[in-house]
């Protein structure tokens, strides 16, 4: 809340600043606007209550995010194993875990340290200058310096420095799209608002900090600054907002702390076990950090760093840019997109869709700013549109540049209208010399351009071009322009006129009207009152104008909505525009205000979500309120936004998405940028994330088998007194983990699409990967393994009288069934006993490459010195390799039986239908 202008403390008057009066405003701050504050009374109440600043956000110290890096749990099993590993001198490990650990965490801070603070990227817009009244007289002083009270002058080109209350305007117009959302230039007058809710777009009297100035000028008295302006409160919004935890982020730490209590529990077996056998004490430590190294999944960053880069380089190239990896798999999990209409789902590019005459119907092609289209006359007998559509010509200060506008861009579009309609716009601005220009202003809504003419006899004439808001032209009418016929605007035109406005108002469109009046040059004077000339018109057309839909948008809302995936609109425009757009979009649903949405009950906005289309009206906390509420029913939640006023809902989103040409703001706060503004590139990138998680779970079921088999080989040993307790040692562990484990998880992780991917439903939110199904899986397979495992340990054992024997076929059979188990895990329920089983080069190579490996380690004396194996036969290779063989067969049976009973519970479920 803002301070008073005599430093006694907050306001505490009833009434928001635009209920009240300009003269009750200035007698509150205690300020003169024809004066201003004294430059003394400045200073003061800048030592009280500081600079026109926001609060810059505190940056920590590089070690100190170095240091935060080593808080996963993952991090601190590998550090602990490491210290236990040079406790006991096992200093190869040791060294090779604390190196891991240190690579872990520099790929965690260049990823941190690639975003902006959002809070700092608002200060930083702030860097401005403002135009005061002080003492009486003008000066420029650094907006920082701005108090409360202080008299502000802005005109066209000028960025507002602080929020303040107008109190003079002449045709001000500005422009807070990054405020509110507002697809086109507010206007702004200095009169009196009455309500006790509205929401800054709604305020026609208020100016806020850092929208800039489009048109004319204008004199406001300051009423908050710093933090206590509306881009303060956002700031505010901002600093309360954190980032989540992505779900890959949740579910990796969820699987270290399963892991770790199982690893836990073994080794208080193997070391109760082993004390009561007898066993030394550093013997069982060696075994208890060989335990820890198998059943932490040291390979698992790494691997899943790669993955998500990778998935990030190729959203670049579509025009998607991730600037955390977590938010690769997170778009995966997308349930629900709020999407802003301006820019995103639309051109934003306002486009004359319909003209209408008293006598004649027209439909407009072409979309945006690009002159190609035409005109279709559609119904009528006028052999011309010119007649119709040269005063928004005429009337018109923008200009088209390359196809880009130069000015308004409603005016634009109507210079578009014109092109299309076959007018030179050069030669007829020439034809019609300017000579005087009654600006729009927000109070009679219309612009009136007065020029050189010609009338119908050669005369000379001062003719008088109209344009404006549909109602306030025709209210000014005496006549119609109809099929080249003068007629009386008589109760039937004027009802045909208003019901054409109705009818194009409900349909999204925004409707303007123009007009023409011949004046005697003798009585017109370009100083006089020019407001009161503009009487009795002669009206010519009515125009329906839209920002277009992009053309492959309705396209993309289909396929996130085939993806099962909710979409909504959210803008600042009115209710009835968002509705019209959302149609002819394809987004269904109620449409509601902001501030109506807002005003619900917790569990009515829970019961009525589902049945929301389009919010309208939208201030930043709506926004924040709609993605909280979708969060609590479950849903993970994209938001897209391009101002400053979506920033707190991007920043609180599970992936916040914002437009490439939007603010520094919004850019900073995002996870996702969009270099092309396209909604289409959300659903691309949605259906990208998709595969990449869905990789991710098909290599993590992977690692899981992997993690089960060590800690129940491990458990298993020591309840037989296998091997010693220690059925392979640190050095086995790790090249299992690295050599075998990572290829096959870069494979599973580049794997081609499963079918039928983008027609699931998402995964709700805190649904775990650990579901039953894959407990049970990994749980049967790991069991599978462990038994072949123990059973060739001890076989080498008793048959060939040679422990190191036993290891090393089991060593090897442990390489072949990962081989199985990597094909296996790439479906849940489909066999590999088909051609699509091979249809990945990356398994196949990867696959090929274990298995001459698995070879290898036994034959070659390198290897037997690195990792402790020997020599074994053909023979002892065939058991090994009927380990592998028999893993199969059994995965393959749990498979059929799987597809079994979820066919048996479709046909139960068809049948149950009505």
């Amino acid at each position: 809340m803002a301070q008073q202008a005599d430093g006694s403390g907050p306001q505490e008057s009833p009434g928001p600043w635009y209920a009240r009066t300009p003269e009750e405003v200035a007698a509150r701050l205690g300020v003169d606007p024809a004066v201003g504050l004294s430059a003394v009374r400045a200073a003061e109440l800048l030592a009280v209550h500081g600079p026109n600043a926001l609060p810059e956000e505190e940056q920590r110290p590089g070690w100190l995010r170095f240091l935060d890096q080593y808080r996963s749990y993952m991090q601190i099993i590998l550090v602990a194993s490491a210290v236990i590993s040079l406790a006991i001198k096992e200093w190869t490990t040791a060294v090779l875990l604390l190196v891991l650990t240190l690579f872990n965490a520099l790929v965690g801070l260049r990823q941190e340290g690639k975003a902006e603070s959002a809070m700092n990227a608002l200060k930083s817009m702030m860097e401005a200058t403002a135009r005061v009244r002080r003492d009486g007289a003008e000066a420029e002083v650094p907006a920082e310096e701005l108090v409360v009270g202080d008299v502000v002058l802005v005109s066209a080109g000028d960025e507002v420095p602080a929020d303040g209350r107008i109190v003079e305007a002449s045709s001000l117009q500005i422009d807070e799209s990054a405020l509110t959302g507002e697809s086109v230039p507010a206007a702004k007058d200095a009169g009196t608002l009455a309500g006790e809710r509205l929401g800054p777009g709604d305020q026609t009297n208020m100016a806020f900090m850092n929208t800039p100035v489009t048109h004319g000028s204008g004199l406001l008295v300051v009423t908050a600054t710093g933090s206590g302006t509306e881009l303060g409160k956002i700031s505010g919004m901002l600093s309360a907002t954190k980032k989540e935890q992505s779900p890959l982020t949740r579910e990796l730490n969820t699987l270290t702390l399963w892991i770790a209590a199982a690893a836990g529990l073994t080794m208080v077996v193997m070391f109760a076990l082993g004390r009561g056998r007898g066993q030394a004490w550093d013997a069982l430590f060696v075994s208890a950090v060989s335990l820890a190294i198998a059943a932490i999944p040291e390979a698992l960053p790494t691997v899943s760093q790669v993955i998500l880069s990778v998935g990030s380089l190729n959203l670049a190239r579509r025009n998607a840019i991730v600037k955390d990896l977590p938010s690769v798999e997170t778009l995966g999990f997308t349930s629900a997109v709020n999407s802003d209409k301006t820019g995103t789902l639309t051109m934003n590019q306002m486009t004359v869709v319909e003209v209408l005459s008293p006598t004649d119907r027209y439909t407009v092609s072409g979309t945006g700013y690009g002159l190609e289209g035409r005109i279709h006359h559609a119904a009528g007998s006028s052999p011309s549109i010119e007649d119709a559509v040269l005063p928004y010509l005429v009337a018109n200060d923008a200009k088209l540049v390359d196809g880009q506008v130069v000015g308004d861009p409603t005016e634009g579009a109507l210079l578009v209208l014109a092109h299309k309609a076959g007018l030179d716009i050069d030669a007829t601005r020439e034809r019609f010399p300017r000579l005087a220009t009654l600006p729009f202003d927000p109070e009679y809504k219309l612009m009136a351009g007065f020029t050189e003419a010609k009338d119908a006899d050669g005369r000379p004439v001062v003719r008088c071009f109209v344009k404006g808001a549909a109602p306030a032209v025709t209210a000014r009418a005496a006549s119609a322009l109809a099929d080249g016929a003068v007629v009386p605007w008589d109760e039937d035109l004027r009802g045909r006129a208003q019901a054409q406005t109705e009818r194009m108002g409900g349909e999204g469109l925004r409707v303007m009207a123009a007009a023409y009046r011949d004046l005697d040059p003798a009585d017109f004077d370009p100083d006089g009152d020019l407001l009161a000339l503009v009487t009795d018109l002669r009206m010519t057309s009515l125009v329906g104008m839209v920002d277009p839909p992009r053309e492959e948008s309705r396209a993309a809302v289909a396929s996130a909505q085939a993806a099962h995936i909710r979409v909504r609109m959210v803008t600042g425009d009115d209710v009835t525009t968002g509705a019209a757009i959302a149609r002819r979009l394809g987004i269904s649903g109620e449409a509601m205000l902001g501030a109506d949405f807002a005003a619900l009950p917790e569990h009515e906005r829970l019961a009525r979500i589902d049945g929301i289309g389009v919010v309208g009206r939208v201030a930043p906390e709506h926004k924040v309120l709609l993605a909280d509420t979708l969060k609590k029913k479950g849903d993970v939640v994209a938001m897209t936004g391009d101002g400053v006023n979506d920033a707190p809902a991007i920043k609180a989103a599970d992936i916040g998405i914002a437009m490439g040409s939007g603010t520094d703001v919004a850019k900073n706060a995002g996870r996702m940028v969009l270099a092309d503004d396209n909604f289409a590139t959300i659903v691309y990138a949605v259906a990208e994330g998709r595969k990449l998680y869905d990789n991710l779970t098909k290599y993590i079921r992977f690692v899981l088998v992997l993690l089960v088999t060590f800690v129940l080989t491990f458990l298993g040993a020591a309840v037989l007194n296998i091997a010693a307790g220690e059925p392979f040692t640190p050095p086995q562990v790790l090249w299992i983990h690295f050599v075998v484990n990572a290829p096959f998880g870069f494979a599973l992780g580049f794997d081609r699409e499963s079918p039928g991917l983008m027609r699931r439903i998402p995964r709700p939110r805190g649904e775990s990967v650990l579901t039953g199904p894959v407990v049970i899986t990994v749980g049967l397979a790991g069991l599978a393994v462990t038994v072949a495992l123990l059973s060739l340990i001890k076989l080498g054992q008793a048959h060939y009288g040679s422990a190191q024997i036993g290891n090393s076929i089991a060593f090897t059979a442990f390489a072949l069934c990962l081989i199985v188990a990597a094909y296996e895990c790439r479906s849940e329920r489909a066999s590999v006993l088909g051609l699509r089983t091979f249809d990945s080069r990356q398994m196949n190579r990867a696959a090929l490459g274990e298995f001459v490996l698995a070879v290898l380690v036994t034959q070659m004396d390198a290897f037997h010195r690195m990792l402790g194996t020997t020599d074994i036969s053909a023979r002892q290779f065939g058991w090994a390799l009927l380990a592998a063989v028999a893993l199969l067969l059994l995965w393959e049976l749990g498979k059929l039986l799987a597809r079994r009973a979820a066919a048996r519970q479709d046909g139960a479920e068809a049948a149950g239908r009505p």
